[in-house]
């Protein structure tokens, strides 16, 4: 077990940690947001365009499960299968720039990449909760906020690039080299160690245990809505901007949607510490039923003002996400400390595999009855989500009482 370290060496290794989750994130939503200057080259169709965003989740839903059971950040140095990871998903990205657009190689491309960040998110995870047990919910709020981030630099990154995605396409791609660089800088906390190699009959646990089965059932339905979210609201939002008149609109909807994601992300550090103090299934339930009333309001205001629209999607990206690292937190507070890093993988997975369903039939129902209906859909889940985390905090009050 590593000595434990004086307050600058955490605050030193969680900092690199957090550079290098913004850094490799980045490369997630590549493709949603070139995918105007894509469509305009190539001609994409809502399929191939759905594929090219599903693809990573997948490969993430691949990479999880084969990392579990192989037990790969257990066995190796956390860090460096980061770095690996880091590094062959930056490769993977620049294959973008020697394949025709939308294609099948770049749909195979998508799809190692998100492979690849399945050894950089949950990884991450595990390098930070080992530096510390009492504030679990602040350490992986901060690396949410990290992956929101990352998540949103693609937009951003766009607007540097312009008409020309392939600069965004580069900029990401040596954003998640660089941080390949940051996380071996990196120390391991006091209380990291090693887990059991995954036993599916654990798995059981997710339905026989209440506590689980319930922080389970919150987190679906989180992810039904956030990734859906994440990958399609810039098209929508350009599609109603478009729809009221407004200028420029595919540029004015790109800097609303790296606001919103942004924003989003930096909410989570707050609300992880106030998980810590007052509850975190109270927190993840509250941010959701916000998020679902933001998801229909956007979705009644569609077409309609150009300053309101933006207001509500800029809100419902702060409210989206705040609740994301509380359901990990959750699994690894009630799962037998044994067994918490095989649910909470098993979690991520069965998450991100829903998410590759609500993307890729997101902008297909769009074509079918228009964004407004699309966006109140997503809002379904997170409001069914409230009812898990409403029934989640009465119980543990409950069994808190009792003890």
């Amino acid at each position: 077990m590593t000595p434990k370290l004086p307050r600058p060496g955490r605050t030193r290794s969680l900092l690199l940690l957090l550079l290098a989750e913004i850094g490799a994130m980045s490369l997630w939503f590549v493709s949603a947001a070139i995918l105007p200057e894509l469509t305009r080259e190539a001609q994409i169709g809502p399929w191939r365009a759905g594929l090219l965003s599903t693809a990573v989740q997948l490969g993430f839903v691949l990479g999880a499960v084969a990392l579990a059971l192989h037990g790969t950040s257990d066995r190796f140095d956390p860090r460096r299968v980061f770095a690996a990871s880091a590094l062959v998903a930056s490769a993977a990205t620049m294959g973008l720039l020697v394949t025709p657009p939308g294609g099948i190689v770049q749909i195979l491309l998508r799809g190692l990449t998100g492979l690849c960040l399945a050894g950089v998110y949950p990884v991450g995870m595990k390098i930070a909760v080992g530096w510390t047990l009492r504030r679990r919910g602040l350490v992986v709020g901060l690396l949410v906020a990290a992956l929101t981030l990352g998540s949103a630099a693609p937009h951003g990154l766009a607007l540097l690039g312009g008409a020309d995605w392939r600069i965004t396409v580069t900029l990401a791609a040596l954003l998640s080299a660089l941080a390949a660089g940051l996380v071996l800088m990196a120390r391991l906390g006091p209380h990291h160690a090693t887990a059991p190699r995954f036993d599916p009959a654990t798995l059981r646990l997710a339905w026989t245990d209440r506590p689980l089965r319930l922080a389970y059932a919150g987190y679906l339905c989180h992810m039904w809505e956030l990734y859906a979210f994440w990958a399609w609201i810039g098209v929508a939002l350009t599609a109603s901007l478009t729809l009221s008149g407004a200028v420029d609109p595919a540029t004015t909807a790109r800097l609303t949607t790296f606001v919103a994601i942004g924003l989003g992300g930096l909410v989570c550090v707050p609300a992880g510490a106030l998980a810590d103090r007052i509850g975190k299934a109270r927190v993840a339930g509250a941010a959701m039923g916000l998020s679902g009333a933001f998801a229909l309001a956007t979705a009644a205001a569609f077409g309609g003002p150009p300053a309101l629209i933006i207001a509500l999607v800029i809100g419902w990206g702060i409210c989206v996400i705040p609740d994301s690292a509380q359901f990990s937190a959750l699994v690894a507070d009630h799962a037998p400390a044994d067994r918490a890093g095989s649910l909470m993988t098993f979690q991520t997975a069965l998450g991100f595999l829903l998410t590759a369903f609500t993307i890729q039939t997101a902008p297909l129902l769009a074509a079918a009855i228009g964004w407004p209906v699309t966006l109140a859909v997503f809002g379904i889940g997170p409001l069914l989500g409230v009812e898990a985390m409403r029934r989640l905090h009465r119980l543990s009050r409950s069994t808190a009482h009792h003890h």
